[in-house]
């Protein structure tokens, strides 16, 4: 019997545990709920079947001096969005908010922090931040910060800091995502030997496929499914393959990640937004249905596929939020 993989897609729970698409909303004037974005708006995230979306709030490094009002900005721009188009989607900061989200049709938006850098060296702001509703904290971009040395600087061999020490246990304290996406290998292996639960990988790839510093090893990977965390597939050609950035090339990196980590450690972390050139058959979250097309198509069962597509997010959340 054909299987309807549209309404196959429709009936999972689809998580992107990564977007870009705060920091055009606070610089750009475009309407998010009547379709006016680039990569994501709601008629292409209802379009995708996305369910829950990670929103990132991210800074670029070099607006120093102004990390904290920049992020409030957008943190705002989120709530705006939200008030907007509160019948379709709503901020949630816990797995019961989550649910009734989801269960009544809603997208749930979840606020993530993508670089330590914004706290400014102190753990005044994450709480506070937290008290905002950020729900997931990614410790560096590619570069050096108070807490750490992203994959841009990991030719010095820099871990983790003291503070970033402080920043991990706190984030665990209060139920937020600890994110190594962007991090440095020594970093990186600093958080697995000092998490104490679950740690995600939001939008990051396979380095075997893909020679990129921003792309985990096979070793991070099957470290990193032994905490219970999860790998966010990313859609940026330059991580995917260069040369041949296809969904089914996306589709090979999921099946190599569950090959190496098992199929619970795999999910979906776009990066829509964060990039100007696009995957062929993943152009914006609209494509997504092309994912649960592909893995059938290549054998795959229907409880794996939910799984990647959001199971394996939702089973972290769950374990992880307060």
């Amino acid at each position: 019997m054909a299987v309807d993989f549209a309404l196959s897609h429709r009936a999972a729970v689809v998580v992107d545990a990564h977007c870009d698409t705060l920091s055009l909303l606070a610089k750009e004037n475009f309407s998010f709920a009547e379709g006016g974005g680039r990569q994501v708006d709601l008629p292409r995230l209802r379009m995708g079947g996305v369910d829950v979306q990670f929103f990132a709030v991210f800074v670029a490094p070099d607006e120093r001096g102004a990390y904290l009002r920049r992020a409030l900005e957008q943190i705002d721009a989120f709530s705006s969005v939200a008030a907007a188009c509160s019948g379709d989607l709503t901020p949630v900061r816990d797995w019961a908010g989550l649910q009734a989200a989801v269960g009544t049709g809603k997208i749930a938006g979840v606020l993530a922090v993508e670089g330590g850098h914004v706290l400014e060296g102190s753990l005044g702001v994450l709480r506070v931040l937290y008290e905002l509703g950020m729900r997931c904290l990614t410790l560096t971009w590619n570069g050096r910060n108070e807490l750490a040395d992203g994959v841009g600087e990991c030719e010095t061999r820099g871990g983790l800091t003291a503070f970033g020490r402080e920043v991990v246990k706190e984030l665990e304290r209060l139920g937020v995502l600890v994110d190594v996406a962007h991090l440095s290998p020594a970093g990186f292996w600093d958080v697995l030997r000092l998490a104490q639960g679950p740690v995600v990988a939001s939008h990051a790839n396979s380095r075997a496929l893909c020679d990129h510093p921003r792309n985990l090893t096979d070793e991070q990977v099957r470290a990193l499914a032994a905490t219970g965390g999860v790998v966010g597939v990313n859609f940026v050609p330059a991580f995917v393959d260069p040369v041949n950035s296809t969904v089914d090339r996306v589709v090979d990196h999921i099946e190599h990640l569950a090959a190496v980590g098992g199929v619970g450690a795999v999910g979906i972390g776009s990066d829509f937004d964060g990039t100007a050139e696009t995957v062929s058959g993943l152009e914006d979250v609209a494509r997504l249905p092309a994912l649960t097309e592909r893995l059938y198509q290549r054998g795959w069962g229907e409880a794996d596929i939910r799984k990647v597509l959001g199971g394996n997010f939702l089973r972290v959340l769950k374990s992880v939020w307060r």
